[in-house]
């Protein structure tokens, strides 16, 4: 993999990292163990994109439904496989040279037991001094929750008389500090979005599908990606 110091890089990347559980099928194992690995993955992907120089890093960790509607058994090893995940964040010292600021979106509040929202917390206090560079995971996040949310946020200001705009809507999501998304990146094969995912902030984001399940897409591959938003031009309607 040679490294292109020409290469365009995007403000704000997100990624949808899809097929977990698929992969885990293909290998006969258990749903969680496709979680596993791609947590393992997860970290390779942060390290060489922050050191790539992307400046605003998201990740969709889990929607509602995943916390909702999966088994229990998968969910109480997903909550597991975020414990030792985001403690051993918390120790890294890679975050504190990148200067991230981690942030974590969602209604993680009302899914997570309080042992893990302690890490959390704790994570978010240690690295909020840091202004360099962020890094969003969404937890329990869904993208038409948000704008319901927001809306409502807004119904409740209506005695003030507020004036709706674009700006007053953005202010009103759970993504309000995050720059817009120029680039997304979904792996597992199915090209579209899900659950309507940040779906004010990619309005005019470049799309990129990979077939690869989410374990298999590696900083390689990562890197593939980063080369075609690179090729592409952005016109915004122009």
């Amino acid at each position: 993999m040679i490294e292109d110091k020409n290469m365009k890089i995007p403000n704000h990347l997100a990624i949808i990292p899809d097929g977990n559980r698929r992969w885990a099928k293909e290998r006969k194992l258990d749903p969680w163990e496709g979680h596993e690995a791609g947590a393992k993955n997860t970290e390779e992907l942060i390290r060489y994109a922050l050191e790539r120089g992307i400046n605003c890093l998201t990740l969709w960790g889990s929607s509602m439904d995943n916390l909702k509607k999966r088994p229990f058994q998968e969910k109480k090893a997903l909550l597991d496989i975020y414990n030792r995940y985001f403690t051993k964040m918390l120790n890294n010292s890679d975050i504190d040279k990148q200067e991230a600021r981690i942030n974590f979106i969602g209604r993680w509040e009302e899914q997570f037991p309080e042992s893990l929202k302690n890490i959390l917390y704790a994570i978010i206090e240690k690295t909020k001094k840091y202004e360099k560079k962020m890094l969003n995971f969404m937890l329990a996040y869904n993208g038409d929750d948000d704008i319901i949310q927001a809306v409502q946020k807004i119904h409740s200001k209506c005695e003030s008389r507020v004036k709706i705009t674009a700006n007053v809507l953005k202010q009103s999501l759970m993504t309000a500090e995050l720059p817009a998304v120029d680039y997304l990146v979904r792996t597992g094969g199915d090209a579209h979005l899900s659950a309507g995912f940040m779906m004010w902030d990619v309005a005019n984001a470049q799309l990129y599908f990979s077939d690869e399940l989410f374990p298999d897409f590696n900083k390689e591959k990562l890197h593939d990606a980063l080369e075609e938003y690179s090729r592409r031009q952005r016109r915004f309607g122009k």
